[in-house]
């Protein structure tokens, strides 16, 4: 039974841990923190990222536990004013082939942890991965508290921070985007009006927000992003200042400001990319989720196109022999890097969209939505095929 070695309990690295033992692998999953907590906020899982899920034997876990929104929608922060909205639901999970989910990341992580434990994964939290050495046929994961462990396999799972990555390619600095976010949870109760099922974009000039309900509607979850020339500070959930926030968004409507005024509590961070490795793979390392593709968080895939990853990769290992390993990570990057790619660019493209500083970009979708919302609607289903109706399941 081939061995692999993963570094990074994130989604990318739990979903790639389940999806190899899936694939018959003995599988040891390694990752810095003490605990699998409470961590993070909402995640948007696409029909493609819920086929991977399906392939992984938890999508009726995640179906019970997540929100369903029956459609998505783009307003102007400003005015309100409508400018798109596309059917989710029933109707889009009969053209996509999978359903559309809003989940905590915690509730995901904690369903994937139990299947990938069920099945076999090894989990040694509180300990970080230091550095690979491939030894011909196998490779050895180094780990900070001095423990070497030997494995057929690496993957560095770890994040855009990733201490894997220059053992493929010489390590960048992650650069700053010009842009911070903060993210909140905010108890429904807490709102005059209830939540309401859709998940928003609300789209104004040098910013935007996205709120949508998680928990049966218990909770708004809300990402709000901002223009900002410098950044000084490191990690991705420091706290943030509710007063801030609230500033920041001064003047915008009245129903993304009631749900900023419920803010109590909040992290801040900034938004950073790196350059898309040049190498995935090299040998008997690979890297998967954002350690190889940091994208921006423009159209709600990064879960998605890790867990894609994760799929793909097994399917990929599955056919191949011990021997084969380094040609089979060859053929799961060449697969995977045009789609990837794709999604990278259609993220930068939303962030422009949104924070358009003249109405006139808006224009001929708030028109289009105006005079004829079935066809708007229908145009935009259209130009999302190609990421929704993905399916990276094996083929029989």
């Amino acid at each position: 039974m081939p061995t692999g070695l993963i570094a990074g309990g994130g989604i990318a690295g739990m979903a790639a841990g389940l999806a190899l033992a899936r694939a018959g692998w003995q599988v040891e999953l390694v990752e810095t923190a003490p605990a699998l907590g409470e961590v993070g906020a909402g995640l948007q899982i696409g029909a493609n990222a819920a086929k991977a899920l399906d392939w992984l034997g938890v999508l009726p876990e995640a179906r019970a536990q997540a929100s369903h929104p029956d459609r998505a929608e783009i307003r102007n922060g400003v005015t309100g004013g409508l400018l798109l909205s596309l059917p989710l639901g029933p109707r889009a999970e009969r053209r996509w082939g999978a359903p559309y989910l809003q989940l905590h990341r915690a509730d995901l992580l904690a369903i994937l942890t139990r299947a990938a434990e069920a099945a076999g994964v090894t989990l040694r939290l509180g300990t970080r991965a230091q550095r690979v050495v491939t030894h011909g046929t196998h490779a050895a994961l180094h780990l900070e508290d001095g423990a070497i462990h030997h494995g057929d396999l690496v993957l560095g799972a770890d994040g855009i921070r990733s201490t894997l990555r220059g053992g493929l390619n010489r390590d960048e600095e992650a650069r700053f985007t010009g842009q911070i976010a903060w993210r909140a949870l905010i108890p429904a109760e807490r709102l005059s009006t209830p939540p309401e099922s859709a998940a928003t974009v609300w789209a104004g000039p040098g910013g935007h927000l996205v709120t949508y309900p998680l928990r049966s509607g218990s909770l708004i979850n809300l990402v709000a992003v901002r223009e900002q020339s410098d950044w000084a500070e490191e990690g991705w959930s420091l706290p943030g200042d509710p007063d801030a926030l609230r500033i920041a968004f001064h003047g915008w409507h009245a129903r993304p400001r009631e749900i900023l005024e419920a803010v109590d509590h909040c992290f801040l961070w900034g938004l950073f990319d790196r350059p898309a490795q040049v190498r995935w793979s090299s040998g008997r390392l690979a890297l998967i989720g954002d350690a190889a593709h940091p994208m921006l968080p423009f159209l709600a895939q990064g879960a998605g196109q890790a867990l894609e990853d994760a799929v793909v990769l097994a399917r990929h290992l599955a056919r191949a022999g011990e021997a084969a390993i380094p040609e089979a990570l060859s053929a799961w990057e060449e697969e995977r890097w045009p789609r990837v790619a794709r999604v990278i660019r259609r993220a930068e493209a939303n962030g422009r969209l949104f924070h358009a500083r003249s109405a006139w970009r808006h224009w001929p979708l708030a028109m289009a939505s105006r005079l004829a919302p079935d066809l708007a609607a229908g145009l935009a289903a259209g130009r999302l095929d190609w990421l929704y109706g993905y399916d990276p399941r094996p083929r029989p």
